[in-house]
């Protein structure tokens, strides 16, 4: 009897699961502008419902026997409110664009995932002689109470969710900047040089850390101008917040000219960050001339393209237009700089050696 009845829950999970998936692609894509917007606050209304819903499965395990028709009828129950969960979200893409879609979609998956993994521990369960539920059910309902509060910090707008895009780029940058301020020039001093070439190669005092502290002076030079060009990007980025901030003033955050707009600069944004990862990256000995200064082309081009994406909103542009006088400035520094003949790839010298000599 029991098998039959596991194999009747199984039965009844797929199906659910399989609705489940049903429903997820057909709110892959955003709704169309006529659907009626659901208001954020619905969708996490929902989720608690959901969350509760976690709690309650994990109650029916809390003794030492549970009945297959208790799993069936709160298995039913549970993916009833999960499904409205899905197509609330759904509707609250209404006008959404791709950031804000992401955000959404991202949380979602984390609620669906999490649920998954319940409902199908909770079916695995049925009919086991030990008690493996007494910590597994409860992890896994814990996990979608997480997902569904986390819901609460999903950003509600389009313009919140970029503002919040646009942060993280600069908190991106912020960490290659304090790794650029830990590099060292290698030291002139030759008792240090001895003391480094008798060190055994196995000595346990040896570690990563170390890697990046032998640049030599030249290279340190563009290591410190890469650092002031990064500090320069970061004063730029802050410019844009700002003035995107302003401009809210003016502009509706729901027009979606103004939020194409947005989309446009955070890409942008997003770019340059890219640029400072791989900047930070070729700052390491042997230092990559030529990839750094392509490096520096494309942050200067994409610098040039934010600024003509602001100047078409029309806005007070003074302070962002002055932060990127500065970068740019500080980008012809270190191009110069890695023009100097002494900063000249070492490999490319040594290739140029003739061995037969």
């Amino acid at each position: 009897m029991g098998r039959a009845e596991k194999e009747k829950l199984n039965r009844t999970l797929n199906q659910h699961l399989n609705t489940v998936h049903e429903i997820l692609e057909v709110i892959d894509q955003n709704p169309a502008s006529t659907v009626e917007k659901v208001s954020w606050e619905n969708v996490v209304q929902m989720g608690n419902q959901v969350s509760k819903q976690a709690t309650t499965v994990g109650m029916i395990w809390s003794g030492d026997r549970v009945e297959a028709r208790v799993i069936d009828e709160n298995m039913t129950a549970y993916f009833n409110m999960l499904q409205n969960f899905l197509l609330l979200s759904h509707g609250s893409l209404v006008g959404a664009g791709p950031t804000l879609s992401s955000w959404v979609h991202a949380s979602v998956k984390q609620v669906v995932d999490s649920s998954f993994k319940l409902m199908k521990e909770s079916v695995s369960l049925y009919g086991a002689v030990n008690k493996d539920w007494k910590m597994s059910i409860p992890q896994l309902a814990g996990a979608v109470w997480e997902a569904c509060s986390a819901l609460k910090k999903v950003p509600s707008t389009n313009v919140t969710a970029i503002g919040r895009a646009m942060t993280q780029v600069a908190v991106t940058m912020k960490d290659v900047l304090r790794e650029m301020k830990e590099l060292k020039p290698a030291s002139d001093s030759i008792g240090d040089e001895m003391e480094t070439e008798i060190q055994p190669l196995d000595d346990d005092t040896s570690s990563d850390s170390d890697l990046g502290n032998d640049l030599s002076a030249e290279e340190m030079k563009v290591a410190e101008l890469a650092t002031d060009a990064v500090s320069e990007t970061l004063g730029v980025i802050k410019e844009l917040i700002r003035t995107i901030t302003s401009l809210l003033k003016r502009e509706s955050p729901n027009d979606k000219n103004f939020v194409d707009s947005l989309e446009r600069l955070l890409k942008m944004c997003q770019g340059i960050g890219e640029q400072i990862d791989e900047l930070g990256a070729c700052l390491y000995p042997p230092q990559e001339v030529s990839a750094i200064k392509t490096i520096l082309e494309k942050m200067s081009s994409l610098t040039d393209d934010m600024r003509a994406e602001l100047q078409s909103l029309e806005g007070n542009l003074e302070a962002f237009i002055q932060a990127c006088d500065c970068l740019k400035s500080s980008l012809r520094r270190l191009d110069s700089a890695l023009d100097c003949p002494t900063t000249v790839d070492f490999e490319t010298k040594v290739q140029k050696i003739d061995l037969n000599n």
